[in-house]
C-alpha cells in the first residue's frame, strides 16, 4: 500500500454502508457523512448484550470495519 493510499472502514449508519477513510472520527464528522442533521443524536450499536453508546458531537470514536451506527431524530418533548 503507498504511503498516499488511506485505509478504509468499512461502516454503516442507519443501515446504510460507508467508507469512512479516517481511522477517527467524531459524532459530528460521522453525521456529517451520513448527510444527518447535526440535531440528531449519534449511538453505536452495542455487541451482544452490551448497551447502545451515544456519541457526542466532540466525541471521537476509533473505527473498525462492520460498525453499525444509528441517528435519532430531535424529540420534542412537551
Amino acid at each position: 500500500m503507498a504511503k498516499d493510499d488511506h485505509p478504509k472502514f468499512s461502516i454503516n449508519i442507519d443501515g446504510v454502508h460507508f467508507e469512512a477513510t479516517s481511522e477517527s472520527m467524531t459524532g459530528s464528522e460521522l453525521k456529517q457523512l451520513a448527510g444527518k442533521d447535526q440535531q440528531y443524536q449519534l449511538f453505536l450499536e452495542g455487541h451482544g448484550h452490551d448497551a447502545d453508546r451515544q456519541i457526542g458531537d466532540n466525541e471521537g470514536v476509533a473505527l473498525k470495519n462492520g460498525m453499525h451506527f444509528y441517528t435519532v431524530p430531535p424529540a420534542t418533548f412537551g
